[in-house]
């Protein structure tokens, strides 16, 4: 008895295991080994992969694009950067992402100390930077802070410029996917990326020659992109992409950090790959009534009895989104219709526009009224008749009147004599 109710538990689970196989498999959506991950258009901000985005998460190094930004928005391309106090005194479990072969008050280029923080992910030059945008790391942390804080962002906390553990010290995959669209938008930190090597040169000439740590440059499209790892983190990566001119980033958070060091690669690949190929469904199709207005006009504008008309808004093109959990949830619509007079309607012009909202996304469509100013015409044609008429017979009224009384006088005028 007690092996027939261990075999039926056990059936039961195996059963329960498969319905969320097929649920998974229904999604369309790839499963990866990274606990987050989150790909979004970077032109129009549309969210199209999505798994725990608003998990809270450990960025590690790719805390460097907050850090990246920053810096290229305070300094330019040929300014001396000098190596910092704060910047020698990292732990020693990072000193293979240091590169701590610089003495206190010897300096490169900002291009090359950008080079050094994006490609080889130097955690003292982080510091090194920090320092010579702020004055000290403290303040820098702070600007991090405030950047995100401008950007929106509600999950992001920043202790460090480099990424290095700290309880207090995370963002989400959402987070990081603007974070990272905000720094792509930079050129100098977007060509930084794109680098697959470098050779940066100290003020004392020596010479270090930098390879870019994200494996996946110049590869199936990507053209940038920041690795990061700690213990607590895992591995962590963002990529940008760009193939036939659309352009995609793509972040992945908690990943596996194997003995090849694939699986984060592995992830994007997937999620990069199934979101180029995500086709969107259609919300709202050419020629739909998104929208009704009840007007009031008065039918000779100023004068007349107060009418009211039911002014339908129309789309003159098709608007569709992508269909996943994010975007079901939390897609709103919002209509500006501009201040209408009936007597300027005109079915060519648009009378406004349906702005679609999905978090980062904003995309505005123009509607169109179906009436136009002869349609009000037309539906007051009787009237105008009837108006048009009754001053016809008026007017002849005074006409025969004025007949009338000139005939009076006449025959006035012949008694007379």
């Amino acid at each position: 008895m007690k092996r027939t109710a261990i075999s039926f538990l056990l059936a039961s689970l195996l059963i329960v295991a498969n319905v969320g196989q097929v649920k998974a498999a229904d999604s369309g959506m790839p499963k990866i080994q990274g606990k987050a991950g989150i790909t979004m258009d970077i032109e129009t901000g549309e969210i199209i992969y999505n798994n725990n985005i608003d998990e809270k998460e450990y960025p590690a190094s790719t805390t460097k694009l907050m850090t990246a930004l920053l810096f290229a928005e305070n300094k330019s391309k040929s300014d001396e950067i000098k190596y910092t106090e704060s910047a020698k005194k990292q732990p020693e479990y990072s000193l293979d992402k240091n590169l701590h072969k610089m003495d206190i008050g010897e300096s490169m280029s900002a291009s090359d100390t950008m080079d050094a923080l994006l490609l080889f992910s130097a955690n003292d030059v982080a510091y090194m930077i920090g320092d010579n945008v702020s004055g000290n790391t403290q303040k820098f942390v702070d600007l991090m802070n405030d950047r995100a804080k401008k950007l929106g962002l509600k999950n992001t906390n920043f202790v460090s410029p480099n990424g290095l553990h700290d309880p207090n010290h995370y963002t989400t995959s959402y987070d990081l996917s603007v974070i990272a669209r905000e720094a792509f938008k930079n050129d100098w930190v977007r060509e930084t990326m794109a680098k697959k090597n470098s050779k940066i040169t100290t003020s004392k000439g020596a010479i270090l020659l930098l390879e870019n740590r994200n494996k996946l440059v110049g590869v199936d499209g990507c053209v940038g992109g920041k690795t990061g790892y700690t213990e607590p983190a895992g591995r962590a990566l963002v990529a940008f992409y760009e193939r036939d001119g659309r352009k995609l980033v793509g972040v992945v958070m908690k990943s596996v950090y194997d003995s090849q060091d694939s699986a984060v690669f592995d992830d994007m690949k997937k999620i990069i790959d199934w979101s180029y190929n995500e086709k969107q469904v259609q919300l709202h199709k050419n020629g739909d009534t998104v929208k009704t207005e009840t007007l009031t006009y008065k039918p000779f504008r100023f004068f007349g009895p107060e009418k009211k008309i039911e002014v339908p808004f129309v789309l003159h093109e098709d608007i569709s989104y992508y269909n996943n959990d994010i975007n079901k949830k939390e897609l709103k619509e919002e209509y500006n219709i501009d201040k209408i007079n009936v007597w300027n309607l005109s079915s060519d012009k648009s009378a406004g526009t349906i702005n679609i909202k999905e978090r980062e996304a904003n995309r505005s469509f123009k509607v169109y009224s179906t009436i136009s100013t002869k349609d009000i015409v037309k539906q007051n044609l009787a009237l105008y008749i009837g108006l048009g008429l009754a001053v016809i017979i008026v007017i002849l009224g005074v006409l025969g009147l004025i007949l009338k009384i000139k005939n009076t006088r006449r025959r006035s005028s012949r008694t007379y004599y």
